[in-house]
């Protein structure tokens, strides 16, 4: 059974110079659940994860971790919660010491356990090296070994991609993936960019202006969001409206359950006229190294098609059809 009760909150708010930042959220996390928050910039992602760390107090609601309240800042002499770190964007470590040394300082494993970190974190190299002598990479993984050798249960990660190139990168990815596996810590992750959280997560949750508006397991968010905010934080998309959705689902007269229609390029198909749909022409091909992108102007909407080859030239007529199973999602007037 999961341990349900391992990360809860509980109507998380808090206002901030009479701004709302966060309104009345609520989720639980059980042990070994990967979870990852989505939102645009400001949308509360950052200061959710410092609340849940007691970095930042709350002005109503509650964080259980492991049965016991999460105290902020304003009931603790130190901030922070035991068994729960937090990793930023800034790697923080202390200047002109050795790896070795910061390491030493913060270690309360065994022996052997701090050497399993170590490999996690694919640092055994970097030891009689200065802080001040690593790339951001090395930092970021030296700042994450420092962390885990305080024997968390929770790790939580705010965005700590951003400032890494493509190949440390994907290391830090692997790591993290390792990190819940081999150590069995929870984690829960930040981040703006969704080749991070779709591929890694169990769910995801979507914040937006300081509420959590979905939440699911990554491919439901991604195939049926429910607004386009939510679609847009996830990758193309199309939007049709009145006529044009009409066609595509062959409905010209049904009730429909909402104004607009919400589809991704990718399950769109393009077939000869004649072909059951709606009519268009093709504007432009683009080749984008695994797919080729292709824009159709409809009747009142211009929208994207993703497919494997070039089958069609700018100024060809075409008919949009729908792929088969397609998922598709509703959206009502000014969503």
């Amino acid at each position: 059974m999961p341990d349900t009760e391992f990360l809860t909150l509980t109507n998380i708010s808090l206002e901030e110079r009479g701004a709302t930042v966060l309104r009345n959220i609520s989720f639980a996390q059980p042990a070994g659940r990967k979870l990852a928050l989505a939102g645009e910039s400001g949308a509360g992602k950052s200061t959710l994860l410092q609340v849940i760390a007691g970095l930042v107090q709350p002005t109503g609601g509650e964080v259980r971790f492991a049965g016991r309240r999460v105290k902020g800042p304003q009931e603790v002499l130190v901030p922070g919660h035991a068994g729960i770190v937090y990793l930023s964007q800034k790697s923080d470590l202390p200047k002109s010491l050795r790896v070795e040394q910061v390491l030493r300082y913060a270690n309360k494993r065994p022996a052997a356990e701090a050497e399993a970190v170590y490999e996690v974190c694919r640092i055994t190299g970097l030891m009689a090296r200065r802080t001040d002598q690593l790339s951001g990479g090395e930092q970021q993984r030296v700042a994450l070994a420092r962390l885990l050798l305080t024997s968390p249960r929770l790790l939580l990660l705010d965005e700590p991609f951003s400032n890494l190139d493509r190949v440390h990168k994907h290391q830090l990815q692997t790591i993290i993936r390792e990190v819940g596996e081999e150590l069995a810590i929870t984690c829960l992750l930040v981040s703006h960019d969704p080749t991070d959280t779709l591929p890694w997560a169990d769910e995801v949750l979507v914040l937006e202006r300081g509420r959590l508006v979905q939440q699911g397991p990554p491919e439901q968010v991604y195939r049926q969001p429910v607004s386009e905010y939510v679609a847009a934080l996830f990758g193309d998309y199309n939007r049709l409206d009145a006529a044009d959705m009409r066609a595509l689902l062959a409905a010209p007269r049904r009730k429909l359950p909402g104004a607009a229609l919400l589809v991704r390029p990718e399950n769109l198909r393009l077939h000869p006229t004649g072909h059951p749909g709606v009519a268009g022409t093709v504007r432009a091909v683009r080749f984008l190294g695994s797919y080729y992108e292709v824009e159709v102007q409809l009747a009142d909407t211009l929208i994207r098609v993703r497919q494997p080859s070039a089958m069609v030239a700018p100024g060809g007529a075409v008919t949009v059809a729908l792929a088969p199973e397609a998922p598709v999602s509703f959206v009502q007037e000014g969503e």
